[in-house]
């Protein structure tokens, strides 16, 4: 194996999950050099290559399919947060973890979507329909969570979608109806 195509190899595995823009901001190899021996690496098997909400990402062969759903999940600081947050107060209902995490509800809305499809967080419904949170798998979460930080360019996305959501959240009704139009 070449030394290139080792050290992109190390990169990814110790980065699981980590997606292609990524990988080429933290490399010193061009893009197209990345392909090829990303390329080479998936038909040797000692990669594995997953779509997850528009991005690939890539990780070590002996994931699971839900370990890399989740460890995609975790690049998203929104979305760890949230985690992290049932974590210590579950079970809790959406409008506190919102308010506590300081993020729009349409935010927290848009990520436990995405949480709740991949089986890492629950909604469960009382006799009165009221929502709570839960961990669904929270021996298998909590150990994922140490295995990924997001990045830079990854939190900064976070932040800007949390800031947007949170204006429009915010706006009088006037103003709303006005960008509907």
């Amino acid at each position: 194996m070449s030394e290139t195509r080792r050290q992109i190899r190390d990169r990814i595995h110790t980065n699981a999950g980590v997606h292609f823009n990524e990988l080429v901001r933290r490399s010193e190899f061009a893009p197209g050099q990345i392909q090829y021996h990303v390329r080479r690496l998936l038909d040797a098997d000692e990669l594995v290559r997953n779509e997850f909400y528009g991005q690939t990402h890539y990780y070590p062969p002996g994931y699971d399919e839900w370990e890399r759903a989740v460890l995609a999940l975790f690049r998203r600081e929104t979305a760890r947060e949230i985690v992290v947050y049932l974590i210590e107060h579950e079970p809790v209902d959406p409008a506190t973890v919102a308010a506590d995490l300081d993020i729009a509800r349409s935010t927290l809305e848009y990520h436990l979507d995405r949480l709740t499809d991949h089986d890492v967080v629950e909604k469960r419904y009382d006799d009165r329909n009221r929502v709570s949170l839960r961990l669904a798998n929270p021996d298998r979460t909590a150990p994922l969570l140490s295995e990924v930080t997001p990045t830079v360019p990854d939190r900064l996305v976070d932040r800007f979608t949390r800031l947007v959501d949170g204006l429009l959240e915010n706006a009088p009704e006037a103003d709303r109806a006005t960008e509907a139009d």
